[in-house]
């Protein structure tokens, strides 16, 4: 079978289209899978901080972000620390909706004991997330905040790009 330049340039524009269709198709279902941990996280605001609370009564950091993982049916680690375990290491600067976020707010500066999901990103310095702070409950802060960003200390992308 004789192959001619013109039949090889219509299968490479074919194989071209196919995979930017794909690539679409996944950054479609990357950005519901999103909006939906970002609505679950949501649905929590209000509720008082709770050590080791995952219900409405009381909810602690990291059962906030289990619960709202659960919501795509994604089972994270209890816990803060195994969390921070999970997925793929992200710099604060190239964080989007949807990555968790870690912080050291104990007596132990390297100690992770706090987490949160990324809500927005308005600019770089403008990056809101949600979490269950002992004070005031389940929030949105900007990570910027003086508090947040002198203990922030990684990232992580749960939900491939």
């Amino acid at each position: 079978m004789k192959i001619t330049l013109q039949r090889l340039s219509l299968f490479v524009v074919i194989l071209i289209l196919f995979a930017a269709c794909a690539s679409a198709r996944k950054a479609r279902i990357r950005e519901e899978q999103v909006k939906e941990v970002i609505q679950a996280a949501r649905a929590f605001t209000g509720t008082p901080y709770k050590w080791g609370g995952t219900t409405r009564a009381g909810m602690d950091c990291s059962g906030l972000t289990g619960n709202a993982y659960r919501a795509i049916d994604l089972n994270l680690p209890r816990t803060t620390d195994g969390q921070a375990l999970v997925g793929e290491k992200i710099n604060l600067k190239k964080v989007i909706p949807g990555d968790l976020v870690f912080f050291a707010t104990g007596k132990k500066r390297r100690e992770i004991t706090h987490v949160g999901i990324v809500t927005e990103k308005k600019s770089g310095d403008n990056v809101k997330f949600i979490h269950a702070s002992t004070s005031l409950g389940v929030v949105e802060t900007n990570i910027y905040s003086d508090y947040y960003i002198k203990r922030f200390r990684t990232a992580r992308r749960i939900i491939d790009k």
